[in-house]
């Protein structure tokens, strides 16, 4: 007679083919996480319609936008053809809202010639961070790219006489101008642009598998465009160029083309020196 132990090893192994399909290594199903997972070797993964690059080890990378759906569906399809479908609760954020009144309209809105300027630029940003790769530096622990005081939060929006701005997708960070800003991750550089209008000093370092750091308001870029980076290297200075009041660094991250929370990578922020 099989003891309950037994027995109990044998219904795992019954159900462990289904539940190990997909695992999800690390990441909260919330507005703006980046969700980092693993398949076996040879499957196919969809977030919704959209098909997923999977590394050779199974690993693979999503990101959900300020404003994802309540729920996400991912489909697996194993290399035996069989499918799965799972489905995750997306947690709803709420995001700091700042109404300020009695601006000048001239600070607010850019003229004719910076608009037109402004959307050049911020295509070629759009190009950069549509890099189709597989490099793997997504795998790593992230690290914080500047240790400082936190002064700007992904997600929060200002209303200027009554009026929203585009919402803040960063994390600014305090620093003194000319302090080193070091890569969170390894990747490779495919966009380094000295001064753009609203952002200043951009640089943008691909992580792999649609996921990128964006780095603005730099001092110094100290890299260059196609250059591969290790995580922890120093890429640049922190500055205050483009439209920024004072010096800080402002670090951005994207999953193709939806803005993701890169806090959402990395531990709570180090103690100063």
């Amino acid at each position: 007679m099989l003891s309950r132990h037994s027995i109990l090893a044998a219904l795992l192994m019954l159900v462990s083919p289904a539940a190990l399909a997909l695992e999800i290594l690390d990441g909260d199903w919330q507005q703006g996480a980046v969700i980092r997972g693993k398949v076996e070797p040879g499957s196919e993964v969809r977030l919704g319609e959209k098909r997923l690059r999977v590394a050779d080890e199974g690993l693979f990378v999503l990101g959900l936008d300020r404003n994802a759906e309540a729920e996400a569906a991912i489909t697996v399809i194993g290399p035996d053809g069989e499918e799965q479908s799972h489905r995750f609760d997306v947690a709803r954020r709420d995001y700091e809202i700042q109404r300020i009144e009695g601006v000048p309209q001239s600070t607010v809105t850019p003229n004719a010639e910076q608009v037109a300027r402004s959307r050049k630029e911020a295509e070629l940003a759009w190009k950069a961070r549509q890099v189709e790769s597989g490099l793997t530096g997504f795998t790593q622990d992230f690290q914080w790219p500047l240790t400082g005081i936190i002064t700007g939060v992904y997600g929060s929006q200002r209303f200027y006489n009554g009026e929203p701005r585009s919402p803040h997708y960063g994390v600014d960070i305090a620093g003194p101008e000319g302090a080193p800003v070091a890569a969170p991750a390894g990747g490779v550089v495919t966009l380094a642009y000295d001064d753009m209008f609203f952002s200043g000093g951009t640089l943008i370092v691909d992580h792999g598998h649609g996921l990128s750091s964006t780095f603005i308001h730099l001092h110094k870029i100290l890299v260059e465009e196609g250059e591969e980076v290790e995580q922890g290297q120093t890429i640049a200075e922190v500055g205050a160029t483009g439209r920024a009041t004072g010096p800080h660094l402002d670090w951005r991250m994207n999953w193709y083309d939806r803005r993701v929370d890169p806090t959402t990578l990395v531990g709570p922020m180090p103690e100063s020196d």
